[in-house]
């Protein structure tokens, strides 16, 4: 994978979506955190469900200490790891609330101390809340960067420094969203839709897969 053939892949991507962003539901940034905070083993339309139900009820750090862990778990109990999650809401609007007066913050390491945030889950935010051109690699985004030959890592780490390291600066911004939605409607994991890509003769991935 050389830098023109990276370069016409995201010319491509960006020529059938030129204003990608994330699928979760969102409107504020406290909003947007607690959607990817959520979204650990959950489907983004099973947390868009979620926040239908919770939102409306409690989207601030005030509101969901007010409305309590067990009312907090009743609202996302559809989600897979609800418990976990739902004591993670609790303690990051605490912290949020003593430590940053109820504001998400926009720095890395602020946002990464926050309970239940990661790297990923940091970037996701720094990205589309704060415009930052950061790249966050979720299984979607592995598989496709290792299958293309986009740009190859053992782990999510070593993809993102890949794709940081290749992804010109025209296309940072957006890469992140692009390759995750070619990573879950186009190159699926089991069967990848090759026949009907727009990246197929660019991608180096040997065992191409026809549709039926």
């Amino acid at each position: 994978m050389n830098a023109e053939k990276r370069r016409l892949i995201f010319e491509r991507l960006h020529a059938e979506n030129p204003h990608p962003t994330t699928e979760l539901m969102w409107s504020t940034p406290f909003e947007l955190l607690v959607a990817v905070a959520l979204s650990a083993q959950s489907t983004d339309v099973g947390v868009n469900k979620a926040t239908a139900r919770l939102f409306p009820v409690a989207n601030t750090p005030n509101a969901i200490l007010e409305l309590g862990l067990d009312g907090v778990k009743a609202h996302i109990k559809t989600l897979g790891l609800y418990n976990n999650k739902a004591k993670n809401l609790i303690a990051m609007s605490e912290q949020l609330l003593s430590k940053h007066n109820g504001n998400v913050p926009g720095e890395r390491a602020a946002l990464e101390a926050l309970p239940g945030v990661g790297r990923k889950t940091a970037n996701v935010i720094l990205n589309t809340a704060f415009g930052e051109p950061t790249i966050a690699v979720d299984t979607h985004i592995f598989r496709v960067s290792n299958r293309t030959k986009l740009a190859p890592g053992k782990n999510v780490n070593e993809v993102e420094a890949k794709l940081n390291k290749v992804v010109a600066k025209p296309f940072r911004q957006n890469a992140h969203h692009w390759l995750i939605l070619h990573g879950r409607y186009t190159c699926l994991a089991r069967k990848p839709r090759c026949g009907s890509c727009v990246i197929e003769d660019l991608c180096e991935y040997k065992d191409k897969v026809e549709l039926d």
